[in-house]
């Protein structure tokens, strides 16, 4: 009798959950799979019959049946594949999938159900369906919203990155790794890994920027700044932040921003300045050689007016020849000052000279035997401590116009009663080969007549036959070959020339 009573209790007790869960809202079921794979419902709750819309004869009927009448079609391969999977290990089900409803159309579920092997190897599935429509559109929108955002920086070459100042901690997205040439994806690291590799001539300026943002000064930080990437190079950064929180004491938790690749930019504006600067020198040429044609040529046709002025009034046939004499050393002047100009514009005008490699000793020696008669004449002392072979790469006609300038130069402005003395060597500055002229000559005030670059077209003596233009036209040819020239004098001491080569050692 008593177990009689207690079996009883049991159908009671069954009967009465059995109630309790039909009466929920949840959607609950009892799936059981046998043996031969046959899908059944021992039990659905109330609510996933109204839910779904179900008949008694889809309860009662296959299982599968029904879930393929009401999965969307997509998405029963995977159903029944998480289904599969779960029987096998015996594990949690677990699985989302969409489904049709009548009245409200595709919606999301999502069932969590355990796994149980009862004796006859029956397969059952208890848990419950829960609708995560709303749930999986946020989620989509998410993912939308995440995609585009992550399009954009990508699209604008911009990284991302957030720094946890109590954590010492500094998030980069996988676009600012990128821009140094890492892994392509999101990292954390210490903020000194990245600070490390910032240009040490540029690393003062981005912490006064910094501190300048930390203490209010300014509404956000940025700062340009060259950065070390993975391959040894450098490239320009943009970086932009703002702090984001602050601690009660004001101080910074936390400061989000972005990373801006700007490398082509700066080579551009490079080419700007560089390109205004050959502009402002083409500015300075034009406005020098504008000078020489009005001085010179002005001069000349003063002197040749003047003179046929004499001649007209003159009656001494002596003084007529002499006077002619001088009209014709004029027409020669102008002549000569006219074919100077030419060279002056097929210089500047030229865009490539040829260059070759050329052995610098020997057009020295060159040099010094056309003006061999002139060196013996003044007794000039040549001191040449350049090797035989030294080379330079350079235009050979250009070299042997300015060695032939400035050596007779030399000879020229020799000072009265001192032994002439011209020294040639040639030295290694910043990695560029220089050549020295110097000479114990008469020297010059450069305070008065310009700086260590040579004048265009300054009276460096006082001689009357002085050949400023030649100095002009010599320093022209050294700049038309990516050159410069300088020059160092001491009035009554000497005067230096050093011609720097554009020729990397």
């Amino acid at each position: 009798m008593a177990t009689e009573r207690h079996s009883n209790s049991l159908v009671v007790k069954t009967d009465f959950y059995k109630k309790l869960l039909s009466e929920s809202t949840d959607l609950i079921f009892h799936m059981t799979i046998s043996k031969d794979g046959t899908f059944f419902f021992p039990f659905l709750s109330k609510s996933v019959i109204t839910h779904f819309n179900l008949t008694s004869e889809e309860i009662s009927s296959d299982a599968f049946a029904v879930l393929k009448s009401k999965i969307v079609a997509e998405d029963l391969r995977g159903f029944l594949q998480s289904i599969d999977e779960s029987k096998k290990d015996l594990k949690t089900w677990a699985h989302e999938f969409r489904a049709t409803v009548s009245n409200k159309g595709i919606l999301w579920f999502k069932g969590i159900a355990n796994v149980e092997y009862t004796e006859d190897n029956t397969i059952n599935f208890y848990g419950k369906v829960t609708e995560v429509t709303e749930y999986k559109r946020q989620e989509l929108k998410l993912k939308l919203s995440e995609e585009r955002f992550q399009f954009a920086l990508e699209a604008s070459s911009e990284g991302i990155w957030d720094y946890n100042i109590k954590e010492d901690k500094i998030f980069f997205c996988s676009q600012s790794m990128k821009i140094l040439g890492f892994k392509e994806e999101d990292t954390f690291h210490a903020i000194d890994i990245w600070e490390n590799r910032i240009h040490p001539l540029d690393k003062e300026k981005y912490l006064s920027d910094v501190q300048l943002h930390i203490d209010n000064v300014t509404t956000n930080y940025e700062n340009s700044k060259r950065i070390l990437t993975k391959s040894g190079d450098y490239k320009w950064i943009l970086t932009r932040g703002k702090i984001i929180e602050r601690d009660s004491n004001n101080n910074p938790i936390r400061v989000m921003g972005t990373h801006t690749d700007i490398s082509s930019q700066k080579e551009k504006e490079d080419e700007i300045i560089k390109s205004l600067e050959v502009i402002g020198e083409q500015n300075n040429r034009l406005l020098n050689f504008a000078y020489i044609v009005s001085h010179n040529l002005r001069s000349h046709a003063g002197n040749i007016e003047m003179l046929l002025n004499i001649m007209e009034d003159e009656k001494d046939e002596a003084s007529l020849k002499e006077t002619n004499l001088h009209l014709r050393s004029s027409s020669l002047a102008l002549t000569e000052t006219i074919e100077h100009l030419k060279e002056l514009v097929e210089i500047q005008t030229e865009l490539n000279h040829k260059s070759e490699k050329l052995n610098l000793n020997a057009y020295i020696t060159k040099t010094l035997a056309v003006l061999g008669t002139e060196i013996s004449k003044n007794k000039v002392v040549i001191q040449n401590s350049i090797s035989n072979e030294e080379t330079i790469t350079f235009n050979a006609v250009f070299l042997e116009s300015i060695l032939f300038n400035l050596t007779s130069n030399a000879i020229k402005y020799s000072r009265e009663g001192v032994i002439p003395v011209i020294s040639y060597t040639i030295l290694t500055e910043e990695s560029r080969k220089t050549l020295v002229i110097k000479d114990n000559g008469l020297g010059v005030n450069l305070k008065s007549n310009g700086d260590k670059q040579i004048g265009i077209y300054k009276t460096l003596h006082n001689n009357h036959d002085c050949r400023d233009i030649a100095l002009f036209i010599t320093q022209n040819k050294i700049k038309a070959m990516g050159g410069s020239i300088e020059v160092e004098s001491i009035v009554g001491e000497g005067t230096v020339f050093k011609i720097h080569f554009n020729d990397e050692v």
